[in-house]
């Protein structure tokens, strides 16, 4: 088998592992051992292939954050179709799912991490500064069709529907999701401005 197949595979396997544990026992019992056990791999296979754990966690994170390109994608796709409000209750549902949501929590409380993840110039927690991002675009785009006011300010609405988002999902039981009626309330009272005045 070619080795860059090979590495792809264990890096996925572990991967794959780590979100295993997160969902089953959260961010305070991911450790490389934990994560090894439950790849079923030897405790040395996760540092051949990474320099040290921070930097497993890093990558495992750079991998969600990579899916976030994809997401992004769809939801520009989606501007000027249904309403603002369900393309917005799609979006954070699919964003904060629960190893999202683990991971997230992983990212603020671990410095090191936190250090190797951040872009140079770029402010804000990793993962959720590019899912503000990937809103910020959207909404810039429903302003461009008209289905939000003209100086509708796009990166302070998406900073606010993050936010809010996230205190929604994280602050749930494990393995709960909010109703999705809540988030539609949330996500409507965090508009409802923009919304209304692109009628003015």
């Amino acid at each position: 088998m070619p080795t860059g197949v090979h590495l792809r595979d264990v890096r996925q396997q572990l991967f794959h592992a780590a979100e295993r544990v997160l969902l089953r026992e959260g961010p305070n019992a991911l450790t490389s051992r934990a994560v090894t056990a439950e790849a079923d791999v030897a405790k040395g296979v996760l540092h051949r292939h990474f320099a040290d754990f921070d930097a497993f966690l890093a990558e495992l994170v750079l991998d969600r954050i990579a899916r976030l390109t994809d997401q992004a994608a769809i939801l520009q796709a989606s501007a000027g179709t249904r309403t603002v409000t369900a393309n917005l209750v799609d979006a954070l549902t699919e964003l904060f799912d629960p190893v999202s949501v683990a991971l997230t929590s992983l990212v603020f409380f671990r410095d090191e991490l936190r250090t190797r993840l951040r872009r140079p110039g770029t402010d804000g927690l990793p993962f959720l500064a590019e899912a503000r991002e990937m809103l910020s675009a959207y909404l810039t785009a429903e302003r461009a069709q008209g289905r939000i006011a003209a100086d509708a300010d796009a990166n302070s609405l998406a900073l606010s529907l993050i936010g809010a988002s996230h205190l929604l999902f994280a602050g749930r039981q494990r393995h709960t999701l909010p109703d999705p009626a809540e988030l539609e309330k949330l996500i409507q009272t965090v508009i409802a401005d923009v919304v209304q005045r692109r009628l003015l």
